[in-house]
């Protein structure tokens, strides 16, 4: 009797946990996506045939104008040069741990093979599910895989005469939309339960009452915008808690825009990523393949850059935390998970030319006598070319900090005019908080 009365017991209990609803991440996992570092945003749709901004250019448009966009775009679209192992190997060697993908943008055409709506990419001439093709190809790169959702359905709006917009009526917010909610949870049911193990999910909308179906279909999945910071274009001042993730583009737009944008420089691409990693956020790092479904050059060549910066210096972002302070005045830092070791971000090209030797004195940093220095990528023995030059790395611990003597020694280019930060690591170090004589001001994000 009793030991009927305990099964029972157990079985009730077990039926209020599984029921609960899910309202947060798995902090592991969050953990998990903290470390990962860098991404790949890839913005795509059926306008990209025409260099418009994606999506936004129903909002507010004419009845004959988004009749021509939902039923012309799709009869051209074909993107016959599609080939994502290409795009994967790149973000592989970029660095890049992940993607979110554009399943489905605000204009609500769907980049899968959905029975959902006729809005799709099998109903033009490419007829070829690119989601998935973009899944496993990241996959087999050991990338993990994230889906970008719109809550918004532009093409849902407008079949419906709900005046498009974003945000701006009742019905543009599912949880005050049952159709829309029901449409959503459809759609977001094919994506999460024919795709395979999708590890993060970007609602670019309002997520309520869809972020809590995501978990039920998938327990494990992050849940980034829709339930953590997402700061678009933009970092924070100063260190910030995490989990959150920084969105950029390389240029002006998100989608491909094929006149009037200048791209970032390299250098600057690798900067940003270097202020991210130092205040604790991911960056989300876009690109926007062309209509015939090649990466755009442009981007491709910034791409290579960081690829080649990654080579040396990937350890230094990936897997990484916040030092007690962002930076040092132009020096940047990071610290290993769960260890003493830090990691300074020194700016190269002009400032710091290649067979140089360069003196520093890190007034934040105090060695230990098992601190040892040296820098990433580069073994600082030999300068190329140099006979009897001195290329050793020498550090002292002083009343005013960590001294350190280094060489910039490794030949990227072949004009040596490699243009990016060196990284120093410095291995059992201590914080040296500041002190009264030393100007605060020179120590951005120092808290």
């Amino acid at each position: 009797m009793f030991r009927r009365i305990l099964l029972a017991a157990c079985a009730f209990v077990m039926c209020i946990s599984t029921s609960a609803q899910k309202t947060a991440n798995d902090p592991a996992k969050e953990k998990w996506f903290m470390d990962l570092g860098l991404g790949m945003f890839i913005h795509w749709s059926v306008d990209v045939q025409v260099g418009a901004v994606i999506s936004h250019s129903m909002a507010g448009a004419s009845d004959d104008y988004l009749e021509r966009f939902t039923t012309e775009l799709p009869k051209t679209f074909n993107p016959h040069k599609f080939n994502p192992d290409d795009w994967a190997v790149l973000a592989r060697l970029a660095g890049m741990k992940y993607i979110v993908f554009t399943a489905k943008h605000h204009a609500g055409f769907c980049m899968w093979d959905t029975k959902t709506t006729p809005f799709n990419i099998m109903n033009t001439p490419f007829k070829k599910d690119a989601t998935r093709a973009i899944f496993d190809a990241f996959r087999k790169q050991g990338i993990a895989i994230g889906v970008y959702f719109s809550p918004e359905d532009f093409y849902y709006l407008y079949k419906h005469k709900v005046p498009i917009g974003r945000m701006q009526l009742p019905q543009h917010f599912p949880e005050k939309n049952p159709g829309l909610m029901a449409y959503d949870k459809s759609q977001l049911k094919e994506l999460l339960t024919n795709y395979g193990k999708i590890d993060f999910i970007f609602f670019d909308g309002p997520a309520e009452g869809l972020k809590e179906y995501a978990w039920e279909l998938q327990p494990d999945i992050v849940v980034t915008r829709g339930q953590m910071n997402t700061p678009e274009q933009e970092l924070p001042a100063a260190i910030m808690p995490g989990p959150w993730e920084a969105c950029f583009t390389m240029g002006t737009d998100w989608q491909y825009k094929p006149t009037n944008d200048p791209q970032k420089s390299g250098t600057e691409m690798i900067n940003m990523l270097i202020e991210t990693r130092a205040k604790g956020g991911n960056l989300l790092l876009n690109v926007g393949p062309k209509p015939d479904g090649e990466i755009q050059i442009e981007q491709e060549a910034l791409l290579r850059e960081l690829a080649l910066w990654n080579l040396a210096n990937g350890e230094a972002v990936q897997g990484v935390r916040p030092w007690h302070i962002a930076r040092e005045g132009n020096i940047w830092f990071t610290r290993g998970k769960d260890t003493s070791t830090v990691y300074a971000f020194v700016p190269g090209g002009k400032d710091w030319k290649y067979g140089e030797r360069k003196d520093l004195v890190i007034r934040t940093l105090e060695g230990t006598p098992q601190t040892k220095v040296s820098i990433l990528g580069y073994a600082s023995e030999l300068v190329e070319y140099k006979e009897g030059f001195d290329a050793g790395i020498y550090s002292q611990s002083t009343p005013v900090g960590l001294l350190i003597s280094a060489v910039n020694g490794q030949r990227f280019y072949t004009d040596r005019k490699w243009p990016n930060p060196v990284v120093i690591k410095i291995e059992n170090v201590k914080y040296r908080p500041v002190t009264t004589s030393y100007k605060q001001s020179t120590l951005d994000g120092a808290k």
